[in-house]
């Protein structure tokens, strides 16, 4: 049997130095309310008058926190951070969600072991603006703010229309499904120092 390929969706975002943490955040918290198959006591966050849904975990907001801090660093310490850089885009960064399942796949002599295989993955793709007027700040702020709002609504369009590739729950575990949030993938990992990627 052939295997399909997870869903892999792009979201485009445009945030500044000092909003990056909080627009990463916002949207994670988005695509994870979506996705997190628990029971959850719905909760809000406004972000540039715009209200977006919080998962109220614990667990997954300290992840969700890590991870925002850690893109916010890599800009922060990126070419870009220089006030003179001569890039008018800023530096880009990548945060990547991979919702996963477990498939229990028999080993050898009889043993089993759990694989866990990506089942969606979202991609998102932060550029880093670098505004150095007053009306460049208005600008960018006005920019960001349709960013975080046409980005909310691409990802409920996605989870609306897209339902078929979710695997069924099949365990009685608090999140049936394993997940994962990595930032600028490609610059992680073994390959990275070899010159692989």
């Amino acid at each position: 049997m052939e295997e399909r390929k997870s869903p892999e969706y792009t979201l485009e975002l445009l945030a500044d130095r000092s909003c990056v943490k909080e627009i990463v955040k916002a949207i994670l918290h988005t695509i994870f309310f979506h996705r997190y198959f628990t029971a959850l006591t719905p909760t809000t966050h406004d972000l540039f008058d715009i209200t977006l849904p919080v998962v109220s975990d614990v667990e997954l907001e300290t992840l969700i926190d890590q991870r925002a801090t850690t893109l916010s660093r890599h800009f922060e310490i990126s070419p870009y951070s220089n006030p003179n850089a001569s890039d008018q885009q800023g530096g880009r960064g990548q945060v990547v969600v991979q919702f996963m399942e477990k498939k229990r796949r028999k080993g050898w002599f009889g043993g089993k072991a759990d694989d866990e295989l990506v089942w969606e993955s979202w991609v998102l793709d932060v550029t880093l603006a670098t505004p150095r007027t007053d009306t460049e700040v208005v600008k960018a702020r006005r920019a960001m703010e349709n960013s975080l709002q046409r980005t909310a609504l691409k990802i409920i369009n996605i989870v609306n229309r897209d339902r078929n590739h979710i695997p069924p729950i099949t365990t009685n575990e608090t999140n049936p499904f394993p997940y994962q949030i990595l930032v600028n993938p490609k610059n992680e990992g073994w390959g990275r120092g070899m010159g692989i990627f």
